[in-house]
C-alpha cells in the first residue's frame, strides 16, 4: 500500500460497477443469488431438495478469502505464507488438531508465489467477492449432501455449478428473462440495490468538472449495467462517464493482448464488429487495457497519463490493474465497516423483506464465527497469543496490490463535504 496517494495527480479515474459504485442490499441479494443456483441444481441436475432450505445460521459460513479444493471438497483459509489456518469439509469445520494432521505447517499443495497463483483453476477456486459467497455456501452444502447420501470422498460437482452460471448469467439471460436472478432484480431493483448517496453523485461531477476522464469498466453486460446505473445514479448517468466498457471480462481485460480481446461497438445492447483500435470516447463492450490506455494518451495529450481504478475484487480488479497495467488501485473492502464485534455499519434501514430473503441472515460483510477475521488469525493449534497471530493471504494481497483500501465510495466522497 502507498504511503502517499493523491487523486488530484490522476488524469483518469476508473470504476468497477457491482459492489463498487453499486452497493447491494446483501441480506436480500445473497439469498437471491444462492437460490438462483440451488433451484438449477435441484430441478435440472437432480441434487437433494435440502439445498433449497437455508437458515440464518447457514450464512455464517460465508467469508471472503476462502479457497475451495474442487476435488476434495475442503474449504481452506490461508496464512500469508501459504500455510493453512482453518479448514472445513463442506460446512463441517475441522478441529485444530485435524487441521494440523491434514495440512501440517507446510504450504497448501496448490499454493505458489503471490503472482504465480491464480484465483481460479481446474483444481481450486478462491472466493473474493459478494457475488461469489452465496456460491461458496451452496458448494459446501453440496459436499455435505454428497458425503451424507453417497459417501463420496472425491467430487466433480463443479461442472454443474458452471452450468448454473451459464443458465442464470449468460449474456442473453437479462434480455430473455432467463433464470431467477435477472427477472427478480428487474421486478424490484429497489429491494436489492442501494442508490448512490448525493455525496457520491456530487463527487463524481466534481471529478468530471475538474477535468478528470471518468471510466466505467464492468464485467456486467450492457443491458444489466444500464439498469443498475439508472437506478443508482439517475437517468443522466451516461453524462458522467467519458468511457463505458461493459462485458469487460476482467481480469482478461487487463491481462490479454489487444488481438485476443478487441473492443466491440454496441447497438441496442448487442455486440457488433470488432475494432482494430479505440479511437474515441463512448460506450463499448469487451476490449483491453492497452487500447484504452492509447486512447487516454490522446485525450490527455500526455505520454504517460496516470490512472486510478476503484474495484471490490482482488482477482478481477485490483491485482490485474496493478500487475499488468501499473494503475493505482483503490480496493472497496466492506469488511472495514465492521466494528470490533463484527457488526457491519448499516447504510440504509432494511425494513422490507424480499421473496428470497427469508429470516434475517448475517450480513456477508460481518465477521464469521466459523472463519474469524478476514485480515488476521492465530496459527491453528496454538493458543491465541500475540506471537501466534499472523496475517491472512488475502490481507497480504491487499497490502501488496492496492494503493489504498476504503470501506465504500461514500467514505472518500464524504471527505469533500
Amino acid at each position: 500500500m502507498a504511503q502517499h496517494f493523491s487523486l488530484d495527480a490522476c488524469d483518469a479515474v476508473g470504476f468497477d460497477l457491482d459492489h463498487t459504485l453499486c452497493r447491494y442490499n446483501l441480506p436480500a441479494s445473497a439469498p437471491l443469488i444462492y437460490n438462483s443456483f440451488a433451484q438449477f441444481l435441484v430441478k435440472e441436475k437432480g441434487y437433494d431438495k435440502e439445498l433449497l432450505t437455508v437458515t440464518p445460521e447457514h450464512w455464517d459460513f460465508c467469508c471472503k478469502g476462502l479457497a475451495l479444493d474442487l476435488e476434495e471438497g475442503n474449504f481452506i483459509k490461508l496464512a500469508d505464507d501459504g500455510t493453512v489456518l482453518r479448514a472445513s469439509h463442506g460446512t463441517k469445520m475441522m478441529a485444530p488438531e485435524q487441521v494440523a494432521e491434514e495440512f501440517g505447517r507446510k504450504e497448501w499443495k496448490y499454493f505458489m508465489s503471490d503472482v504465480g497463483m491464480a484465483c481460479r483453476s481446474g483444481k481450486y477456486y478462491f472466493y473474493d467477492n459478494y457475488f461469489d459467497l452465496p456460491g461458496a455456501l451452496l458448494c459446501a452444502r453440496v459436499v455435505d449432501s454428497l458425503t451424507k447420501n453417497n459417501g463420496q470422498k472425491a467430487f466433480d460437482f463443479w461442472k454443474d455449478i458452471v452450468a448454473g452460471i451459464q443458465h442464470n448469467y449468460r449474456m442473453s439471460a437479462f434480455k430473455e428473462n432467463c433464470g431467477i436472478y435477472f427477472p427478480e432484480i428487474k421486478r424490484d431493483p429497489g429491494r436489492y440495490l442501494h442508490s448512490c448517496p448525493e455525496s457520491v453523485k456530487k463527487w463524481l461531477w466534481q471529478l468530471k468538472n475538474a477535468g478528470k476522464i471518468l471510466l466505467l469498466i464492468t464485467s456486467s453486460h450492457s443491458d444489466y449495467c444500464r439498469l443498475l446505473c439508472k437506478h443508482i445514479l439517475g437517468n443522466d448517468f451516461a453524462d458522467i462517464f467519458d468511457i463505458v466498457i461493459t462485458n469487460a471480462l476482467k481480469p482478461g481485460f487487463f491481462s490479454h493482448l489487444p488481438s485476443q480481446r478487441p473492443f466491440r461497438t454496441l447497438e441496442n445492447d448487442e455486440e457488433q464488429e470488432a475494432l482494430p483500435s479505440l479511437e474515441k470516447p463512448g460506450w463499448y463492450s469487451q476490449g483491453n487495457a492497452v487500447h484504452l490506455y492509447e486512447l487516454l494518451k490522446k485525450m490527455t495529450g500526455k505520454p504517460e497519463p496516470k490512472v486510478v481504478y476503484f474495484g471490490d475484487s482482488m482477482h478481477s480488479d485490483i491485482f490485474p490493474a496493478r500487475h499488468y497495467s501499473n494503475w493505482e488501485t483503490v480496493l472497496i473492502l466492506e469488511e472495514l465497516r465492521a466494528d470490533r464485534n463484527g457488526k457491519p455499519e448499516e447504510s440504509e434501514p432494511l425494513e422490507k423483506k424480499g421473496k428470497y430473503e427469508g429470516q434475517k441472515a448475517k450480513p456477508l460483510n460481518s465477521l464469521s464465527k466459523k472463519w474469524g477475521s478476514f485480515f488476521i488469525d492465530s496459527i491453528s493449534g496454538l493458543k491465541n497469543t500475540e506471537d501466534s497471530l499472523v496475517y491472512t493471504w488475502s490481507c497480504k494481497r491487499i497490502s501488496t496490490y492496492s494503493t489504498i483500501a476504503i470501506p465504500s465510495i461514500e467514505a472518500i466522497a464524504a471527505l469533500l463535504d
